[in-house]
């Protein structure tokens, strides 16, 4: 079945598995459009579709996982409720799945929890606790209450029935497009690249699947290429969808024997791929989401040219204000908005004629502080922060030569 493999195929989870998760969520879950991405595939002369698990009902893949789980309890396990741990896509994924079959569900975060995820938790009709400071003591606790008041655990990724639910991600990108060479799935814990690596093996082994993973949490990366569980001691990445810290065995046995490839994106690469979504695509998509797109973008691995890569994008939930620094910092590294740091003389019409140069450089102000108490001036001189918005990289030298031809004294923030 597989071809250059030696490790056991019962560690496969079962097409029959996924294809029975696919008949469960059909009629809740949406089938998200897998469609081509002209400017992307443009952009790195080969063919890209992108999976857009980010217009999922909850904005993410989780609500197949967890609603394949919810829907396999008895009538008595769904009657005493389930719980899980969770600080985003999970935590939705299980309370929809939950409402919607009408039990209990209590969803575990922890404390430093953003205000907008609890609410949106409890929206969908879940009682959130709050507790400890990080996911690890949300989850050990979790385990605890659910062993202490006799409630099914629905874990994020290390359970089969979840990963089967994963998995229809797969079985919905083959059924769109045939002739895929290549699928790129962004790894956290492991459940969705091992639900859509097991479907895909066991229909056409010959298409090649990459785990995307962010640098800042290296852990399944690291395992990975030892063969051996390796967890890291930290984690810091925009990408919070897939911030693990510590690997499952079982979905590491799972990725060795199914996925031909993992490689790392860095923030600054995943925070390019975001933005590019953002501003090219039209596409709202989570860190975790873009790290596929952050892969093909700057090439990451090897392809060929018109070579067919379905790209998962798995989940839209990004928080505003991480989006807003993702905007601001790529405008500037864009060269489409520059901050100046301008001293000139405190007198009457010496801001008014600074701004007439930048009015004839054609450069648009957006913004202006007006500094001249600061102890690192000179008597009679001024400070002004300056942001405006510019054309390019060249117009921000001709800016730079007009301000220097005027006699400015000026620096640049980066």
């Amino acid at each position: 079945m597989f071809k250059d493999r030696t490790s056991k195929v019962d560690e496969v989870i079962d097409l029959k598995e996924i294809v029975q998760a696919k008949r469960l969520v059909s009629d809740v879950v949406n089938k998200t459009p897998f469609i081509f991405a002209p400017l992307l595939s443009e952009r790195v002369d080969a063919n890209v579709f992108l999976k857009k698990e980010n217009l999922q009902l909850t904005g993410a893949y989780k609500i197949r996982g967890a609603f394949n789980k919810i829907a396999s309890l008895s009538d008595k396990e769904k009657a005493n409720g389930v719980i899980a741990a969770s600080a985003g896509n999970h935590a939705q994924g299980v309370g929809y799945s939950a409402r919607y079959f009408g039990i209990k569900a209590i969803i575990v975060m922890p404390e430093a929890t953003p205000l907008l995820k609890v609410t949106g938790t409890k929206a969908l009709g879940a009682q959130v606790i709050l507790h400890g400071d990080n996911y690890d003591e949300a989850y050990a606790y979790a385990l605890k209450y659910a062993k202490d008041n006799d409630i099914t655990f629905i874990h994020p990724f290390e359970d089969e029935k979840v990963i089967a639910g994963q998995g229809t991600v797969g079985l919905e990108m083959i059924d769109e497009i045939k002739d895929l060479n290549t699928i790129l799935v962004p790894i956290g814990g492991g459940g969705l690249i091992t639900g859509v690596a097991s479907a895909i093996k066991q229909i056409d082994p010959s298409i090649r699947i990459i785990g995307v993973v962010s640098k800042g949490a290296p852990a399944m990366y690291n395992s990975f290429k030892a063969k051996i569980v390796q967890n890291s001691k930290s984690v810091r990445t925009i990408a919070d969808g897939i911030a693990v810290r510590d690997v499952s065995e079982q979905n590491l046995r799972h990725i060795i024997e199914l996925v031909d490839d993992i490689i790392l994106v860095d923030d600054e690469e995943i925070a390019t791929a975001v933005l590019f979504l953002l501003e090219r695509q039209k596409i709202v998509v989570e860190g975790a989401g873009a790290t596929g797109v952050a892969a093909v973008m700057h090439k990451k691995f090897d392809f060929k040219k018109d070579e067919n890569i379905g790209v998962v994008l798995s989940g839209g939930n990004i928080d505003v204000q991480m989006l807003s620094v993702i905007i601001e910092k790529g405008l500037v590294k864009s060269h489409r908005k520059m901050k100046l740091l301008i001293t000139l003389v405190d007198k009457p019409g010496a801001l008014m004629y600074l701004t007439d140069i930048l009015r004839d450089a054609n450069a648009n102000i957006i913004q202006i502080d007006y500094d001249r108490t600061s102890t690192k001036l000179a008597y009679g001189d001024a400070k002004i922060t300056i942001v405006i918005e510019t054309k390019g990289k060249e117009h921000q030298v001709h800016v730079k030569e007009m301000l220097s031809n005027n006699g400015y004294l000026f620096e640049v923030e980066l």
